[in-house]
């Protein structure tokens, strides 16, 4: 069958999309390259809503698997796939959803040894719950001059921002980590770790809203359209307060 009918599924996929986007912007999506770090609540939202978009090609990293806590907020668990790895899982269940999204999935966590291996992404996405690798993460990003879509939540609150070329704070900056400026030694680690007071709580809605805000803030990103919300600034909620829906400069 020819490619050019082959591709017609793909504009049909997104054709509700395409009064809001024009064909170029939305051939620049289908081109780009997006790597989501986690695929769990934040990151699976993210990832589902990326290749509902029309991305082109997704990396997808996640070195755990699927257990019952998960339930109650990841979009890609459920009972038939507890035990397996989240990262291979996503990539089995998007070909479900678009068939024309290119998937590396990858078992492992992100760390100075393997890190440059995302140095062909054109964004990438923090669905994190750990600082170390977040601030690791960060740096590499800003180094390589790669945009990161930041995205975090506990409870019921949710924050998201971007860095980029254009920010001017850095992750470590901006939420004031000790970390700023040191050598990563393992004391320094310890102190990052230090920060964090366990498994924190979450209930479904939140981490899903940030995933999609996420996965959209990336597609205004490479299409041009819309404002990015760009470190300082951050877009920040909790959803026991609807007033609270807010950006704020940091």
């Amino acid at each position: 069958m020819p490619e050019r009918f082959i591709n017609m599924g793909y504009w049909e996929i997104v054709s509700r999309q395409m009064s809001i986007v024009t064909k170029s912007q939305q051939e620049r999506f289908k081109d780009s390259k997006i790597t989501v770090i986690g695929c769990g609540g934040i990151g699976g939202s993210a990832i589902e809503m990326l290749a509902r978009m029309g991305i082109g090609k997704l990396t997808v990293i996640d070195k755990d698997y699927f257990d019952f806590s998960n339930l109650n907020r990841q979009v890609f668990s459920s009972t038939d796939v507890l035990r397996e790895d989240k990262a291979k899982v996503v990539k089995d269940k998007l070909r479900l959803i678009n068939p024309y999204v290119e998937v590396e999935a990858k078992i492992e966590e992100i760390n100075e040894n393997n890190i440059n291996e995302l140095n062909n992404s054109d964004i990438i996405i923090d669905a994190l719950d750990n600082l170390v690798t977040r601030v690791i993460l960060s740096r590499f990003a800003k180094e390589n001059n790669i945009p990161l879509v930041h995205g975090a939540i506990n409870g019921t609150l949710g924050q998201m921002t971007v860095f980029d070329k254009e920010s001017t704070k850095s992750y470590e900056e901006l939420f004031g980590l000790p970390s700023k400026g040191k050598e990563l030694t393992d004391d320094v680690k310890n102190e990052i770790r230090s920060l964090s007071y366990g498994v924190p709580p979450v209930i479904g809605p939140v981490p899903n809203i940030i995933g999609n805000m996420q996965a959209f803030e990336a597609f205004k990103y490479i299409t041009g359209i819309g404002t990015i919300v760009r470190a300082p600034k951050l877009l920040s909620y909790d959803l026991l307060d609807l007033n609270s829906f807010n950006i704020v400069e940091l």
